[in-house]
């Protein structure tokens, strides 16, 4: 293992890295720290931390992963970060171990592209197949769903929920949730239509994407309580079997939003 570190670096003894890890210059490695199989962690990097990377992640350097959450409620529990496989992390990249309040684990799946000076915060659950572009900022307890991509410099409130295959324009104030499919922008954000071209890219049927278009316009065309909205989704899933998976996935991140959802 020692030939894949740097002369440079500091490892500490207890960390557990596989021998097929590479470490690089000035980068401090903490003991409580375990990182899988054809991971590399570049030059200047910390991590440290209850943390445990998997496989193939690539972090370039500057990255700062596994510090302590921003809460001036935590009191130094052993709390942690879980990270996933092949995830690309840039550089200045800050991801710190959940708290007490929440499950007590940040999360972040796998394949995910993670540009430069993004911050994730305590308690943060990213799904996978995300691209979060440069300087996105995630308050405490925000989560994400897979495929979701976030514009660059984008800020997501505390506790916010971004739905999985949807997309936030650049630069938005996310004070609301975010549902699946839809295409977000602004300051504060609105909803601006589905995001159909990605769901194409990734083999929706016709059929799915029509009706998210309708469910689309259920919920914010047609002057209608989120109830209400609700409501006729679940006629529609009903009615039309091969479609009732993807109303589902709506359905689900409806129900299950605290925060409200982003209104026009």
């Amino acid at each position: 293992m020692t030939i894949n570190i740097h002369s440079t670096a500091i490892v500490d003894s207890a960390a557990q890295l596989h021998d097929s890890v590479t470490v690089g210059p000035y980068a401090i490695i903490g003991p409580n720290v375990t990182i899988g199989a054809g991971s590399s962690i570049g030059a200047h990097c910390i991590i440290d931390g209850h943390t445990t990377i998997g496989r193939e992640n690539t972090f370039y350097r500057f990255c700062s992963i596994g510090g302590m959450p921003q809460d001036k409620k935590y009191a130094g529990e052993p709390t942690r970060l879980e990270i996933g496989d092949r995830n690309m992390v840039r550089e200045y990249v800050t991801m710190n171990t959940g708290t007490t309040q929440d499950v007590g684990v940040t999360r972040i799946g796998s394949d995910n592209w993670i540009m430069a000076y993004v911050h994730i915060a305590h308690d943060c659950q990213v799904g996978s197949h995300t691209i979060l572009a440069n300087g996105v900022q995630m308050g405490g307890h925000v989560h994400i769903g897979d495929w979701a991509i976030v514009g660059g410099l984008a800020a997501v409130h505390q506790f916010g929920k971004i739905g999985a295959h949807s997309m936030v324009g650049g630069s938005s104030a996310l004070h609301m949730d975010v549902p699946p499919f839809v295409m977000g922008s602004g300051n504060p954000c609105v909803p601006v239509g589905i995001n159909a071209e990605g769901l194409k890219r990734r083999g929706f049927t016709p059929e799915a994407i029509a009706a998210l278009r309708e469910g689309y316009k259920i919920i914010y065309r047609r002057g209608l309580s989120l109830d209400q909205a609700r409501a006729q989704i679940r006629e529609r899933q009903e009615a039309e079997p091969a479609v009732a998976t993807v109303l589902e996935t709506l359905l689900t991140f409806l129900d299950g939003s605290t925060r409200g959802i982003i209104r026009p």
